[in-house]
């Protein structure tokens, strides 16, 4: 029966999210049709994220290691367990902001309008692809986006989730730009919904959000890039490990 209603939340998010998305769109038509309108749009994704997210009980909740001042230009790097990572970076980076995500985002329903315009598709398989696509995040750096990236580069398979291997394009791309790389764990979001909620279903709650202090890449060569990755990810493993074993016994 637990799962049963589990499972009907799920049909309840994905309609809070269709809806919401309907309502807001447009919006995000008006806003999309011109590159100088993007930081509106994303304005209005983050109203989205927080609204279709708080009607079926799904509260962001997040912790700075030190406040965070997003009139500067950084490169986040969250750990990934959820669709709701997606929604709570939305509402943490309150900046124009752009995500780099799988190419075939940029045909869905709710994701395909943002993945062909303030979006960076890639298909991690091909390398013209990742070239492109770094290029085009090389172009929003440069002017003065801030870039979300998850480095595990999918959800994990596993459930409980691990954090797996972290990819190396985004500590080079930081490094190279010289742009600070704020870690970000999310620790339970999993236990609220694990990938898109199909299997296991979904329950309301609040998904706590811890925010690292941003890391200076200045003084970084390229040689640093696997260090830089290798730092983050021991940062956010410590995190999740010691958060995430005591909200799953909640």
């Amino acid at each position: 029966m637990k799962l049963i209603l589990k499972k009907v939340h799920v049909y309840l998010y994905v309609f809070s999210v269709a809806l919401s998305y309907f309502l807001f769109w447009p919006f995000f038509k008006f806003f999309s049709l011109k590159p100088s309108r993007y930081r509106n749009m994303n304005r209005f994704r983050r109203y989205w994220a927080i609204i279709s997210s708080a009607l079926v009980g799904f509260f962001y909740r997040f912790t700075y290691e030190v406040p965070v001042d997003w009139s500067k230009t950084y490169l986040v790097c969250p750990n990934h367990t959820s669709n709701l990572d997606i929604s709570a970076m939305c509402v943490l980076v309150n900046t124009n902001c752009s995500f780099m995500g799988k190419e075939e985002l940029k045909d869905a329903l709710v994701t395909g309008l943002f993945f062909r315009t303030v979006d960076i598709p890639v298909n991690r398989d091909s390398k013209m692809s990742s070239y492109r696509a770094f290029k085009k995040a090389t172009e929003k750096l440069q002017e003065g986006i801030t870039l979300i990236i998850f480095p595990e580069g999918k959800i994990s398979d596993d459930y409980p989730p691990t954090l797996h291997e972290f990819k190396n394009g985004p500590f080079r791309l930081a490094i190279e730009h010289k742009i600070p790389i704020i870690p970000v764990s999310s620790s339970n979001t999993w236990l609220k919904l694990w990938d898109d909620g199909t299997k296991h279903g979904t329950r309301p709650g609040i998904c706590d959000i811890y925010v690292h202090k941003p890391i200076e890449t200045t003084n970084m060569t390229l040689d640093d890039a696997d260090n830089l990755r290798d730092k983050v990810y021991n940062i956010i493993a410590q995190k999740i490990g010691s958060e995430g074993i005591a909200a799953a016994m909640v």
